[in-house]
């Protein structure tokens, strides 16, 4: 599934929809906007998705990367794509739609590789009670050795919740990547799966045999 995220009702002519951030002023919300803004990461996580990944559209490189990781992944996949709508909320992701906003804005996420982002990888995310901090490698002490590691394996999503729920407005980069990527049995093998079983306990296997199961009668003139 691919959630082009433009936070507000383009094809409709520019409505105000559930990505539309509290307060937004639309053709429907003429005063503004009353409620907070929806997160599609949050819909994935609590329907128990185990792929779930996020891309800026100016982005080709890292948009071809989360496809493709989408792609290999067996069951349901969500990428969530940040576009801006040219005609009725242009530059509504502005600070991560360009290569530098991206590196003074965003934090690409990597299996198995440091939470370290800024123009010069200055900075990272360590974990402080059961939230996420910003801090500057060198400073008081902070080493590239106390920075969280990405996990996108872990079958518990908590973490993985909290990159997705980053935002700029609460001081935080974006978090661009594959952000939860957990292997789970699939819908259809395991329904696959069960067709089998249960065939194998039947006696028979084609509707003539399931009628010869039973008492047979032969009626002649």
């Amino acid at each position: 599934m691919i959630l082009l995220n433009n936070r507000i009702y383009g094809l409709t002519k520019g409505q105000y929809s559930p990505t539309s951030p509290r307060g937004f002023v639309s053709k429907s919300s003429p005063y503004g906007t009353t409620e907070d803004p929806f997160h599609p990461a949050e819909l994935c996580f609590g329907a128990r998705g185990n792929f779930f990944a996020r891309s800026v559209a100016s982005d080709n490189t890292e948009t071809i990367e989360i496809l493709k990781a989408a792609y290999l992944h067996k069951g349901a996949a969500v990428c969530e794509i940040l576009q801006n709508c040219v005609i009725f909320n242009d530059g509504c992701h502005n600070s991560v739609y360009t290569s530098q906003g991206r590196k003074e804005n965003a934090i690409y996420v990597k299996h198995g590789e440091p939470l370290i982002f800024g123009p010069n990888q200055e900075f990272g995310l360590v974990q402080e009670g059961f939230g996420l901090k910003v801090v500057k490698i060198g400073e008081n002490g902070i080493t590239r050795d106390d920075i969280l590691v990405h996990d996108a394996h872990c079958q518990d999503n908590t973490l993985q919740l909290k990159l997705a729920m980053m935002s700029n407005e609460d001081g935080f980069p974006v978090a661009l990547g594959v952000i939860r990527d957990v292997e789970a049995p699939t819908y259809d093998a395991a329904v696959n799966q069960q067709i089998e079983e249960v065939k194998a306990q039947k006696h028979y296997h084609t509707f003539m045999e399931m009628l010869e199961t039973n008492d047979i009668w032969e009626v002649k003139e």
